[in-house]
């Protein structure tokens, strides 16, 4: 097979691509820092022709040109599998919902689903010698969504790292049935959401205590992970793994403080393991034609049997909230949608299945509103309408600035009081009143 011309063959505009999208379809739109561009462009310019076309995606990293045109709701719905920034702010403006699932679970849906994609369309690294497209730092579900769509349009970007993995981290030529060459716009970066606080280099120090050397590392995003991060890398720890839903810069910090070798992990040895990647161009640069780093699917890495096959994993992620009985919100503020389910979930279950393994959930005891109204993160209850990510029964750690309980198996008034002592002491008292009231209290507690 020449695989030059047919690569000519099927070589098209982006206008021709955005063309075979029509009324009714489901299009995948990639994922995170491989979202389409130049056919998204296309798109927007032919959109207000058609109506109910359904977009899935997530984690957009910029607000899509589709986003933009007259009226999106009359013409389509955005279905995000994971929400960011600019998701939530088109929430308002009525075409964007969030799809509800366990991350993991994404491929199998694909290839499950009775509606699978009409239109699959993202961007890809360039073609190798033998034919095949690079998904770059987006391995996730999109092996998934190429089986199953009807056409699968690439969209080839020179500056797309490429991302050696095990499996399902490209696909073939012969596969793909257009190929647009856009103008190769640089990766678009995410930040670690800002520099550490004070607070976040607390939580930090209480966790990093807890690693053992030879450690499976899992880091979600955030100035918490990323503080944990900083830390770990300037700690005498040595022999670390990583095998993580998402990638991002800490790891790459880590890596080059020379504490991660993989050598001490039962599966992937001496790999880094992750489903996608996201960050700054040093991260691009770090995961870019490294051996070192697996890029895989996520019903692989999030996978609690693959998870808990590794020994001291350490799964380490944010809460937006939690109550006295432990259900932790991870998702939303209130009836406000924020993110999503995501891995959390199978981390921390995952994580309590490894010999020696922890999970913690980390958070700052409190925030300060826009009016400057200083609120707990501990509540008596979730507020009406929140989420709950993960249930009383899972929580393992639970981590704040004031200090580190572990959770498991405890009764809920023993349980209770954990959680208070590690609130902001200015709310513990009206805490304890709340938690009588439910009668999860007893008088002979002491914080």
């Amino acid at each position: 097979m020449d695989f030059k011309e047919l690569y000519s063959k099927k070589l098209v505009t982006a206008e021709e691509a955005a063309g075979v999208v029509k009324s009714g379809d489901r299009v995948d739109y990639g994922w995170a820092a491989t979202t389409p561009v130049a056919v998204d462009k296309a798109l927007a310019n032919r959109l207000t022709e058609l109506e109910n076309v359904d977009f899935y995606g997530g984690i957009l990293m910029w607000e899509p040109e589709i986003f933009k045109i007259e009226d999106p709701a009359a013409h389509f719905t955005w279905n995000s599998w994971h929400m960011g920034g600019f998701e939530r702010k088109a929430v308002a403006k009525g075409f964007s919902f969030y799809s509800p699932i366990r991350y993991s679970e994404l491929p199998r849906y694909y290839r499950d689903s009775p509606n699978p994609p009409a239109v699959a369309i993202f961007q890809v690294a360039p073609m190798d010698e033998h034919g095949f497209f690079n998904f770059g730092p987006s391995a996730s579900h999109l092996a998934a969504a190429c089986e199953t769509a009807k056409i699968v349009i690439v969209e080839v970007n020179e500056n797309v790292p490429r991302c050696l993995g095990g499996f399902e981290e490209g696909i073939h030529i012969s596969k793909v049935d257009m190929i647009v060459e856009g103008d190769n716009p640089p990766m678009a970066e995410m930040g670690g959401g800002g520099a550490a606080t004070e607070v976040d280099e607390a939580v930090a120090k209480l966790i990093v205590e807890e690693i053992p050397d030879g450690a499976c590392l899992q880091l979600g995003i955030g100035g918490m992970p990323n503080a944990v991060g900083s830390l770990i890398a300037k700690s005498d720890l040595k022999d670390l793994g990583v095998h993580t839903e998402m990638y991002v810069d800490a790891f790459v910090d880590i890596a080059k403080a020379g504490k991660i070798t993989g050598m001490r992990k039962s599966i992937d040895k001496g790999r880094q393991t992750y489903a996608f990647g996201a960050g700054t161009k040093k991260l691009y640069d770090y995961l870019n034609n490294n051996p070192e780093c697996m890029s895989a699917p996520v019903d692989y890495t999030n996978d609690i049997r693959s998870i808990s096959a590794l020994d001291n994993f350490m799964s380490i992620n944010n809460a937006v909230n939690l109550d006295l009985f432990g259900q932790v919100n991870a998702e939303s503020a209130g009836t406000k949608n924020i993110s999503g389910a995501g891995g959390q979930l199978d981390f921390v279950l995952g994580a309590y299945l490894s010999k020696g393994g922890k999970s913690f959930i980390c958070c700052s005891s409190t925030f300060t509103t826009r009016d400057g109204e200083l609120k707990s993160r501990i509540l008596p209850t979730l507020d009406n309408g929140s989420i709950v990510t993960d249930t009383r029964a899972n929580i393992h750690y639970l981590v704040t600035e004031y200090g580190k309980v572990n959770l498991k198996g405890l009764p809920t008034w023993q349980k209770c009081e954990a959680i208070i002592s590690v609130a902001h002491p200015d709310f513990r008292d009206q805490l304890i009143k709340d938690a009588e009231k439910m009668n999860i209290w007893r008088r002979s507690n002491k914080i």
